[in-house]
């Protein structure tokens, strides 16, 4: 433990950030979590952070609008990362400035876990916080702050249960309805997984100044390739509906917020191929699953097999 970076989490209680505290804490690193103090006394995450307690976690309060509660967080430690949920994107300008002062950040992960924003070919309103990350990258390179940026695409655990299909807890039986033509691959990663290969690459000198693409091989699937797999475990034929392109686009300007945002999303993702229809090139990015393949990931069809 002695050689492994402290590390502070922000946003440790969102939906991918408890999977970070967590892998942070089992592979030996120093662990701080920034929480509000009334955070403590809410049920949902009252129980996630005496979850942290009991991994060791050590807290430290204060959010991203107390500067010098975040500095004062940031000076026990070696690396940050935020999690921060969609509507603090845009003020992890702020955390940056903490950096600036605390003065002993080695690393900055701001929050990304989805696409590459550099790489996307997303259209409103998906483009704008595509947007959002992108100036975040481009503040964090302008004040010259060491960072790596995960890019770890789709979290198997939104996806999967329902296939994207509207109201669907449960992979579909009888009917489903697949964007496009079915055929760009994307990628679909357990956030367990996701939580391991980020702490992974904290100290790891492969990963600094670069983005970690979470692009294993056995998780990365078509539309189609996915249904065929469903199709194959549960034995049965599925009724498909194909929605073309104009079509889709037409929905997501007619959607409700926030539904038109998911509807944008899955445009980039299964119509325009944005996780996968670019090479990963040493100039600006590693692969995960190459750089620690002594983690064993979980596979899309594992994650498939609980819901047969």
């Amino acid at each position: 433990m002695a050689g492994n970076s402290k590390v502070l989490i922000i946003g440790g209680t969102g939906y991918i950030g408890k999977f970070v505290v967590e892998a942070s804490a089992k592979e030996g690193h120093p662990t701080f979590a920034l929480v509000r103090e009334t955070s403590v006394s809410d049920p949902v995450k009252g129980k996630l952070i005496d979850n942290f307690k009991n991994l060791g976690v050590q807290l430290s309060y204060g959010d991203i609008y107390d500067h010098e509660s975040l500095v004062k967080a940031m000076k026990q430690v070696d690396v940050v990362i935020s999690a921060v949920g969609h509507m603090q994107l845009k003020d992890q300008v702020k955390i940056i400035a903490a950096i600036k002062e605390a003065g002993n950040v080695k690393r900055f992960f701001p929050s990304e876990f989805g696409a590459d924003v550099d790489r996307a070919h997303a259209v409103e309103p998906a483009k704008t916080a595509f947007a959002t990350k992108a100036r975040i990258r481009r503040a964090i390179e302008a004040e010259r702050v060491p960072y790596t940026y995960v890019s770890c695409n789709s979290f198997a655990g939104y996806f999967l249960p329902g296939f994207a299909q509207p109201g669907a807890a449960a992979p579909p039986r009888d009917k489903v309805v697949i964007p496009g033509d079915g055929y760009p691959k994307a990628v679909f990663n357990y956030e367990g997984d996701i939580g391991t290969y980020t702490i992974k690459a904290v100290d790891d000198p492969r990963t600094l100044n670069k983005i970690l693409y979470i692009r294993p091989p056995k998780n990365t699937y078509s539309f189609y390739e996915i249904v065929a797999l469903w199709e194959k475990l549960i034995g049965k034929t599925l009724e498909k509906t194909y929605v073309p392109e104009d079509q889709l686009l037409k929905q997501i300007q007619e959607a409700p917020m926030p539904k038109n945002v998911g509807l944008a999303i899955r445009h980039s993702v299964f119509v325009k191929g944005d996780q996968t229809n670019f090479e990963i090139e040493r100039s600006f990015g590693v692969e995960a699953s190459e750089l620690y393949p002594d983690v064993k990931y979980t596979t899309v069809e594992e994650c498939l097999r609980h819901f047969v």
